[in-house]
């Protein structure tokens, strides 16, 4: 059987068992969300809070696309946030204190970032270890690594390019950043890429039978290398929004932002078991999960308490998908 072939049919398969409620949960969970944070505060429901809700969640959103790549292959990735933080002071201490071009410093960012993807694709592959245990691991690294670099110093005065993405344009009334567009035309383009090219049809395969695809011929090794490579890639460019969003460069970012993202992927629908989910779903968990902090914080509700009901939309996700599952069998 040609490689050609049986891929689409991998995908074929992967979309006909997608079930409704994965695809329409995120949406229906969203529209509730809006309609009991709107009779709860006078501010929620106004387009200036629902682009300050877009502007919030641009970076972990972002984060979250190279989040969904691995989760569809069966895999994650806990180091997304650590090494998000550690491009961002690659960038910006380059930029500052080494006197380098803006531009070739935010190359070096996203570099870093995509060699950490890297090292995390090689050890998954080559070595065989679970993604879990080897993106633990290098979560810790790019901890210590970003720590040492920086002196655990906030880096400040960056040059105008590090900023731009945080500049607003207005909107039909809505201050939007650059960021938060980059960021939707990001989902547009994977969201397409994805489903209409062969490497997308691939990841989708990967994820729902990784031997099967093997045994088409397709390298299954060579896909999971290219997934965390181009994770890291998105890692590097939410690390740029990032310090274009608080015009610093931080060592202390990016200590939640990997259990957000996979907050995100999860809310969205797509499956931890791998090889289901639609990456548009990851932008609505995004915003699923910048609604509730946004609508808990109108509230007045204390951060202890949004972290714990995000834990509790997780549980709820991660139930409804393994329910999902069982009756599709």
């Amino acid at each position: 059987m040609s490689t050609a072939a049986a891929t689409p049919k991998a995908d074929t398969g992967s979309k006909m068992k997608l079930p409704p409620v994965a695809t329409l949960g995120p949406l229906i969970a969203l529209l509730i969300a809006v309609v009991f944070f709107s009779t709860q505060s006078d501010r929620f429901l106004s387009v200036q809070n629902f682009s300050l809700i877009l502007q919030q969640v641009m970076v972990v959103g972002t984060i979250a696309i190279g989040q969904t790549l691995i989760i569809l292959t069966a895999g994650i990735d806990l180091s997304c946030g650590m090494v998000m933080s550690l491009g961002g002071i690659v960038m910006t201490k380059l930029a500052v204190a080494s006197g380098m071009n803006e531009y070739l410093a935010i190359l070096c960012g996203i570099l870093a970032c995509m060699a950490f993807g890297l090292v995390n694709g090689l050890l998954v592959t080559r070595i065989k270890l679970p993604p879990f245990i080897v993106t633990l691991g290098t979560m810790n690294i790019a901890f210590a690594i970003t720590q040492l670099y920086s002196g655990a110093q906030t880096i400040t005065d960056l040059p105008p390019a590090m900023t731009f993405f945080g500049n607003t344009i207005s909107l039909g009334g809505a201050a939007l950043n650059y960021g938060t567009i980059f960021m939707i035309v990001l989902y547009i383009f994977m969201w397409w890429g994805l489903r209409d090219t062969q490497p997308g049809r691939h990841v989708y395969a990967v994820g729902n039978n990784p031997e099967a695809t093997r045994l088409t011929g397709i390298a299954t090794d060579k896909v999971l290398l290219m997934v965390y490579v181009t994770a890291g890639l998105f890692y590097g460019i939410a690390s740029l929004l990032s310090v274009a969003r608080t015009g610093v460069g931080d060592p202390n970012a990016g200590q939640t932002e990997n259990l957000d993202a996979i907050t995100a992927v999860v809310l969205g629908g797509t499956s931890l078991f791998g090889g289901r989910g639609i990456i548009l779903g990851t932008l609505l968990g995004a915003v699923i999960v910048g609604v509730f902090r946004n609508g808990l914080t109108l509230m007045g509700v204390a951060s202890v308490y949004q972290v714990l009901i995000t834990g509790v939309l997780v549980i709820l996700a991660v139930a409804t998908d393994q329910l999902s599952r069982k009756g599709a069998r």
